[in-house]
This record gives C-alpha cells, sequence and structure tokens, in this order.
C-alpha cells in the first residue's frame, strides 16, 4: 500500500528535514491556502527573510513549484504566484477525475483491512472538521481542506500505484486552492457525500463509488464558481 500522506499540508519541522524541504512546503501550503495571492510577485529577498532558506535554495522551490504550475516563472524577471481562472478550474476537475477514480478503483481492488480502518479514521476526522463548518466556524477552511485530502488520499491509498499518486496529489493542491480562496463550504451535502463515498468504498462497491466521487468533484466545483470569488 503507498505511504498514507494524510499529512501532506502540515508544515512542522520533521526530523531530517532540510531548512530547503521545510520552505518548500511552507511556500506550497502558503500559495494553495491563499496567503500567498493569485498573480503576486516574489521577491527573493522577502521570501529570504519569511522563510529562512538562501536565494539560491529558494530559485530551486520557486522552480520546483513552477514545475508543479502552482508558481509562474518570468524569465529575468522571477516569479509570481500562478493566476486563477474558471477554465483552469474545470480542467483541474477533470483531470482529478480521471486520475482519482482510476486509483479509487484499484485501490478498492487491493485494499486490505489495514487499508479499510485508515480510510474510516481519515473520514473520522474530516466529518469533525465538516461538523464545525456547519456550525459557522470560518476559521477551520484550512483544516477542513487538509482532512479533505486526507481522506480522498485514504481512499486510493491501496492503489500501489506511486506515480499516478504523486501526480494527483500535485493536482489536488491546485484544486484545492480554488476552494481555499473561495473561503466557501458546501455544507450538509458534501458531507453527507463523504459518508456515502466511505462507506461504498469499504464495501467494495468500486461502480457506485467511482459514480458518486464525478458527482461529488463536480458539485464542488459548481459551489466554488457560484461564490462569485472567480468572475
Amino acid at each position: 500500500m503507498l505511504k498514507y500522506e494524510g499529512q501532506r499540508f502540515d508544515t512542522m519541522e520533521r526530523e531530517g528535514d532540510t531548512v530547503g524541504e521545510i520552505a518548500y512546503r511552507r511556500i506550497r501550503l502558503h500559495i494553495v491556502s491563499g496567503q500567498l495571492k493569485p498573480d503576486e510577485k516574489l521577491k527573493l529577498d522577502d521570501l529570504r527573510q519569511v522563510y529562512g532558506a538562501s536565494v539560491t535554495t529558494l530559485r530551486e522551490l520557486l522552480n520546483r513549484l513552477a514545475v508543479e504550475e502552482l508558481v509562474t516563472a518570468e524569465g529575468q524577471r522571477g516569479f509570481r504566484v500562478a493566476p486563477v481562472s474558471r477554465a483552469e478550474l474545470q480542467d483541474l476537475a477533470d483531470l482529478r477525475i480521471l486520475l482519482e477514480t482510476h486509483a479509487l478503483r484499484q485501490s478498492i481492488d487491493r485494499g486490505d483491512l489495514d487499508w479499510e480502518a485508515e480510510v474510516v479514521a481519515a473520514h473520522y476526522k474530516l466529518a469533525a472538521m465538516e461538523r464545525d463548518l456547519m456550525e459557522h466556524n470560518a476559521g477551520t477552511i484550512e483544516k477542513w481542506v487538509a482532512a479533505d485530502w486526507g481522506f480522498h488520499y485514504a481512499t486510493i491509498a491501496a492503489s500501489r500505484q506511486p506515480v499516478l499518486a504523486r501526480t494527483h496529489a500535485t493536482i489536488f493542491d491546485r484544486f484545492a486552492r480554488y476552494h481555499m480562496l473561495a473561503l466557501t463550504f458546501r455544507g450538509q451535502p458534501a458531507a453527507a457525500e463523504h459518508v456515502a463515498l466511505r462507506d461504498l468504498v469499504i464495501a467494495r462497491k468500486a461502480d457506485a463509488a467511482v459514480d458518486l466521487l464525478t458527482r461529488h468533484i463536480h458539485a464542488g466545483v459548481a459551489h466554488i464558481l457560484a461564490s462569485g470569488a472567480f468572475d
């Protein structure tokens, strides 16, 4: 089973981390969370003071983030946070569906009891975040996105396709960025879909799970666009 990455959005220092790795995770999170705004100029001297990495290391990190399309490189003019658009959100949703539904089928076919337990545990954490949001605690939106990632990744973690998993994680980051920028949660319908998806996955009902996941992602896109944040 693939390594569970439920802590993808965690920026805490881990044993063996380099300064560059810590800075990379922090910058990526700050882009995904909207703390660094779309099209914002990324000035190396300013970044050096905030993230504690050298200018040379920061250039390497920003080029890495440019490959992930979270940053745009402007040749000799430096770097900017990648822009956002309604069209890109639609494209990201389509690609996420393509990758995640394929991995979900593989995971349902190959997952064992330990994998089922991880799916249930990840959903438990997500459900707690969703209860907070439905009680109008807007401050938990970032924690919800992290928990949403944890649950969806758990469902595909038994697919045993590491290249697909890494690609999916990058697409999920870019997709989640729109949720963060819109600062909106779909509420009870989304929470109910997560419960149903958990149950279908554990029951090994692949066709029904894929159908629900596809509708779930499309509904999320419609909700984000309806927020008016990207008009």
